[in-house]
């Protein structure tokens, strides 16, 4: 999991190449690491020629929702999964409620809550007896 943090008034937009920057190598049982995902679903917010191009540079599928062409209904179904990782996160207070005036401190509680929603969600899975 991957966070960036940045300030409020910065568009989602312009975040979006750091984010695709900072992901983690994915390891596998066979091959080499995957560094990047293999599709990436956004809604019209992303919808920049540019950022399409840069994506698709990358090696990266789009899906993109298009302004004035495209509803954003049929994202929907890959859209909930963001929405209730981001309500995991908010469970925790001192991330709704921001007490730490160095961006640095924020983001290591953010890293700190994303392992520990990790490491709920495995302890889960492997309790159920999931491979």
């Amino acid at each position: 999991m991957t966070v960036l943090v940045s300030a409020a008034n910065t568009h989602d937009s312009q975040l979006l190449l750091p984010l695709l920057d900072s992901l983690a190598p994915i390891r596998s049982p066979r091959g080499r690491p995957r560094h990047r995902p293999d599709k990436l679903h956004a809604d019209k917010a992303y919808d920049q020629p540019a950022l399409r191009a840069e994506v698709r540079r990358r090696g990266i599928a789009v899906r993109i929702a298009r302004k004035g062409v495209e509803s954003s209904h049929r994202l929907g179904r890959h859209r909930w999964i963001v929405e209730s990782c981001l309500s995991w996160l908010l469970r925790n207070r001192r991330l709704v409620r921001r007490y730490d005036r160095k961006a640095e401190h924020f983001q290591a509680f953010a890293d700190l809550a994303c392992a520990l929603l990790a490491y709920n969600r495995l302890t889960k899975l492997t309790s159920r007896g999931a491979p």
